[in-house]
Parts: C-alpha cells; sequence; structure tokens
C-alpha cells in the first residue's frame, strides 16, 4: 500500500466479507506517485489503519524505498513493534555511499538496530504465526 486511499479499500473489501484476519498490510513509501518516505506520511499510514481496523486488529509493516528511508522508517517501525521489510529489491545502498554486497548485508543491519533497541526479532515460526501462515509449506523462500 503506498497511499491511504488502498486502506480505504481494504476496509471495504474486508467488510464485505472477502478479507479475513489476520489483516496484514505493507505499507509502501517513497515510491513515484505514492506516500512519501517521512515519519509523518508513515504515521498518518498507521493512524488510519488503526481507525479503520482497530488499532490492535491488525499488523503491518514497511518498506521505505532507497537509502536512508529503508532504515529510518524501519527504525521507527520497530520502536513502535512492528514489522520491517528490507532488500535489495528496494534499496542497493547499505550506508551513504556504499552499495550492499546482498540482501542479509541488510538484514543484518536492520536486525543490529532492532537489537540496540532492545526489541524481540521473531523466529520463522513466531513470523508465521503473525502473518497467520499455517506452516512452511505456504511460504516460498
Amino acid at each position: 500500500m503506498h497511499d491511504v486511499r488502498y486502506l480505504y479499500n481494504t476496509k471495504f473489501l474486508f467488510d464485505k466479507g472477502l478479507l479475513d484476519h489476520p489483516l496484514h498490510m505493507q505499507f509502501v513509501t517513497g515510491v513515484l506517485g505514492g506516500i512519501q518516505s517521512t515519519f509523518d506520511d508513515l504515521l498518518h499510514m498507521k493512524k488510519t489503519a488503526d481507525k479503520l481496523f482497530g488499532e490492535d486488529q491488525h499488523t503491518w509493516s514497511v518498506m521505505g524505498a532507497g537509502y536512508p528511508a529503508q532504515f529510518h522508517l524501519g527504525t521507527l517501525a520497530v520502536m513502535t513493534g512492528r514489522q520491517v521489510r528490507v532488500g535489495l529489491e528496494d534499496n542497493f545502498r547499505i550506508r551513504k555511499g556504499e552499495y550492499a554486497k546482498s540482501n542479509a548485508e541488510l538484514v543484518e543491519k536492520m536486525v543490529r538496530i532492532a537489537k540496540n533497541l532492545d526489541r524481540h526479532l521473531a523466529s520463522s515460526d513466531e513470523a508465521r504465526a503473525i502473518l497467520g501462515l499455517k506452516g512452511k509449506e505456504n511460504v516460498n523462500f
């Protein structure tokens, strides 16, 4: 979702019974024509989702396109107890002026940030439970 209109569309589908709990949303920021990668814009997405679905009735993660948005918004998500998506498909840089060598390097940086904030990192089984996935057969790697 790169705009709050998608939240309202999701609410419409949810109210029609076409979507079930658990409801998980991926907030995508910083893409051309979409919501920008600012703290205010991400919090606007969160507040809108909370208003539409109930604060504890959905989960979300964030993907900030590019550097430094991927890590800045990822940190905000970690601070609010939510999930983060990082990867080369959204950002090529590990730090200013330096390309990441792999997805693993980007993930390791986000893990360090989360650990430095004393946040719990979900295991694979916990992540599946958060997302409402039944088992390993439902996850494509």
